[in-house]
Order: structure tokens, then C-alpha cells, then sequence
């Protein structure tokens, strides 16, 4: 008899672990001092509060290119990454044209990244044409902030032989500004930018705008440039609206993440839209219609159901625009 009852309790311990999900998933996060490390953590608290059986793991990156690479090569499951960035990778253009880099598709469209230079207050640097012979931070490698610092000071007439481009993150880059050892870095991000409100305790800045003419062009050349608006007192001693541009963030889930999951993670986030913004300085009104706006990949099942369920329609892909 003590036998069979033993087997029986075997057999429930068996059927109960089985019923038990321990899923773990890595969220590439990029660098400390940014916006998506703290959408990350904020995100992922609210998650574990809702579904214990996920063990989150927030891992720091370089940025939007290497979250793709990381997505394409399951070494995460969920990421965050510029729209421009996520198109050429996905379609193997720009950045990525050596090959596509997939494995991943859309969740939703987060908030507008701005494109922030930064000089310090007392600096003679009045405007982008005065960063020539400048040593400027152009953010790390791999990351979207590269890009678009390249990007920019190229269409500025100031490509990297006028220019003395570094690679920093974005707390090194403010530590260097600080200290004076460099004159100016580029930052791509959700305001208010943690790394930025952080500088201004330590010295004064001055944020540069980015000229109409130049504005107009970049949005023409690239497609997924918006004028932008950095509001006065944003940051400490700003006292002007700043024109500059922005690109879209998007939260990405790999394939290997399955369709109820994916579709939990979806509903998470828009049922703690205010907890997340309440716990970042981001600016995060989001409603589910919004946040399909101007993605170009497909989106993830789980994605999908979650819209289908709330009456949003998805963006139509337009394959002769991307020329496939």
C-alpha cells in the first residue's frame, strides 16, 4: 500500500511541475543612462507582478542594431529598437543590405525618440555648423544613435573627416562633456533623457537645434524622420523649445515566443501604459490604435490576437515601396 501511494505522489509531483510555465525571457534593454533601460525594468516589474511564472532578465546592449542581431540570433526574446533601424535590418536596405536579419516581429509602436545634441552652456558652440573640428560622441556602435548622428552631421554639410566622431554610451559621453573632454554628443531617445536631466546637476547645457533645411532633407531622404519639439524646461536652464526630429521606438518579441505569451505581454503593457509612465520620465500615452501606426514588419501573432480582440485594424505593408 505504501508503495502505491508512493507512485501516486510521484505521479501528482510529475503532473503539477508540468502545469508550471518557469518561462524566462531576456529583454534587451540597450544602455544605462538612455530610455529603453528604464522602460525595460519599469515594464518587466509591472509583468512579474501580473504572471509570476516569468523570470524577466533585463540585459544591457549597445542599442537598437545590436537588439536586432540579438532578436535574430536568439540570444533575446523581447527588444526594443528604432523603426528606421527595424526596417533595414528586416529587409536587408541601409545598415543591414549584407543580408536580412530576422526572427522577430512587431508588438506595438512605444513613444517618438528624440534626436538631442548636446554642448555645454558655456561652450562657443551656438549651432551644428559650429561642431566642425569638434570632438562629438556619436553614440555607441551598433546603436541607432550612430546612425542618426552620422546621418545628421552629413546632411549638415559636416560628414567624419570634418568632424572628430567618437563612440561613447551616453553616460561616458556626459561624464566627457563634463570634464571637457569632448565638446558635444548626440543622444536618441524618450524625454526626459535620465542621462541628460543627470548632466545638468553637474554643468549647464545648451541643446542645438537642427535647421529646417536640414530637417526637411533628412525627412525626405529617410522616411521615418518626424519634426519633433523638445518643450522649454524639459530640462534644467532650458528656457527654449528646441526644433529638432525624432524616429519611432518599437517593442519587439522573437518567434520563439509563443502566441498566448506574446498576446499576455501585449495586454501587459497597455494595462500598465500610466504605472510605466508614472515610473520613467517618458512620455507614454499610448492607446492600442496608436501603437500600430507606422510599423512596417508584420507584427507577432500574439500581437495580433491582442488587436483583433480590441477592434484595431493593422497597418497594410506596401511591398513595392520597399522595392520586394
Amino acid at each position: 500500500m505504501k508503495k502505491v501511494l508512493s507512485i501516486i505522489l510521484c505521479l501528482n509531483l510529475l503532473f503539477c511541475s508540468g502545469c508550471s510555465r518557469q518561462e524566462t525571457i531576456r529583454f534587451g534593454a540597450a544602455g544605462v543612462g538612455g530610455m529603453y533601460y528604464p522602460f525595460a525594468n519599469a515594464y518587466t516589474e509591472m509583468a512579474s507582478k501580473d504572471d509570476p511564472e516569468i523570470n524577466w532578465k533585463v540585459k544591457s546592449t549597445a542599442g537598437s542594431a545590436a537588439n536586432l542581431r540579438l532578436l535574430s540570433d536568439n540570444y533575446i526574446e523581447l527588444g526594443i529598437a528604432q523603426a528606421d533601424l527595424i526596417e533595414d535590418a528586416y529587409y536587408g536596405k541601409g545598415t543591414f543590405h549584407s543580408g536580412k536579419y530576422r526572427g522577430y516581429k512587431a508588438v506595438a509602436g512605444l513613444y517618438p525618440e528624440a534626436c538631442q545634441i548636446v554642448v555645454r552652456k558655456d561652450s562657443s558652440i551656438q549651432s551644428l555648423d559650429d561642431l566642425q573640428g569638434k570632438k562629438v560622441s556619436i553614440g555607441e556602435e551598433e546603436s541607432g544613435t550612430e546612425r542618426n548622428a552620422k546621418q545628421i552631421l552629413e546632411m549638415c554639410g559636416l560628414p567624419s573627416n570634418l568632424v572628430d566622431m567618437v563612440n561613447l554610451d551616453y553616460t561616458d559621453a556626459a561624464d566627457q562633456l563634463a570634464h571637457k573632454e569632448i565638446d558635444a554628443f548626440f543622444c536618441t531617445a524618450g524625454i526626459t533623457t535620465t542621462v541628460i536631466e543627470e548632466l545638468t546637476k553637474e554643468c549647464d547645457i545648451r541643446l542645438l537645434e537642427i535647421p529646417d533645411n536640414s530637417r526637411q532633407k533628412l525627412e525626405k531622404a529617410y522616411g521615418f524622420y518626424n519634426d519633433y519639439v523638445i518643450p522649454a524646461g524639459t530640462y534644467n536652464g532650458q528656457t527654449e523649445d528646441i526644433k529638432t526630429l525624432s524616429v519611432q521606438s518599437v517593442l519587439l518579441a522573437s518567434n520563439n515566443l509563443s502566441k498566448k505569451t506574446v498576446k499576455e505581454l501585449t495586454g501587459i503593457l497597455f494595462d500598465h501604459i500610466k504605472d510605466i509612465q508614472y515610473s520613467t520620465s517618458i512620455n507614454l500615452q499610448l492607446t492600442p490604435q496608436e501603437a500600430v501606426d507606422g510599423v512596417t514588419i508584420p507584427f507577432h501573432s500574439g500581437a495580433e490576437a491582442y488587436y483583433k480582440e480590441k477592434g484595431v485594424s493593422l497597418p497594410k505593408r506596401i511591398k513595392e515601396r520597399r522595392g520586394h
